[in-house]
């Protein structure tokens, strides 16, 4: 099973080719210069796959964490992916960051809840919760369990439901402190690879015509156009 990740999530961004048939599975990665992917994207991925002597249309499936995380490289990371199948006719699996953050937690127990958390800005959290490490795999690629919450909305269900805390950003480990977070590497593409294997023994495909983004909340840019159409509306119909 030949596999192209996609993890555009971060300030930069990251890709990989993997082969369960070989080993190690993950065979090539590539990293790209913050703010740059939307210019180096599809070169670096052609580079990858030229590389490795493989085709868009050799693969197996394409596998694209999509989100939540930076607005402006979850969209590029997402259409790459949907460009890329709809050309080649290559499956995708799309995989949320959070799930991601979840599987590299290294004390997570047997059985027990677990919270990867994400900075979501605005003194917000992205949460996901799972309610034990089988979860990590058999939820892989859905973005179940998952929400926007201030710090207050969050100490209330730690207070209720108390489990590990798992972050990777340094800001979130400050403002959970009293919770002795765990903190892990920044996800990369790589990182993916596991759950991306598990949905696709599954059968766990994305319908591309429908994949969006996991935002877990709207762009400041889209929430502000659709602002200025309802202005606009009101005007005309006050005329």
């Amino acid at each position: 099973m030949k596999m192209l990740l996609l993890d555009l999530c971060g300030a930069g961004g990251t890709l990989a080719l993997a082969d369960s048939a070989r080993e190690p599975a993950v065979f090539a990665q590539s990293t790209l210069a913050p703010r740059s992917a939307a210019a180096t994207l599809l070169p670096a991925v052609c580079k990858l796959l030229e590389d490795a002597a493989l085709s868009v249309s050799g693969l197996d499936a394409i596998a694209v964490v999509n989100g939540p995380g930076s607005f402006t490289g979850v969209r590029i990371g997402v259409s790459a992916a949907k460009g890329l199948s709809e050309g080649a006719g290559v499956r995708v699996i799309a995989i949320s960051r959070l799930a991601v953050l979840v599987s590299l937690c290294p004390e997570v127990p047997a059985s027990g809840r677990v919270y990867a958390v994400l900075d979501a800005g605005r003194g917000e959290f992205y949460v996901r919760t799972s309610e034990s490490a089988s979860q990590q795999v058999s939820e892989s690629a859905k973005d179940g369990g998952e929400a926007m919450l201030t710090r207050e909305e969050f100490l209330v269900v730690l207070a209720e439901a108390p489990g590990t805390v798992c972050v990777c950003e340094a800001r979130v480990a400050e403002a959970l402190v009293e919770f002795a977070p765990v903190v892990v590497e920044e996800p990369v593409a790589t990182d993916a690879f596991a759950l991306a294997e598990a949905a696709f023994a599954a059968g766990d495909f994305a319908d591309v015509a429908a994949l969006d983004a996991n935002y877990l909340r709207r762009a400041d840019a889209e929430m502000l156009e659709k602002q200025r159409a309802a202005m606009a509306a009101r005007r005309t119909e006050t005329r």
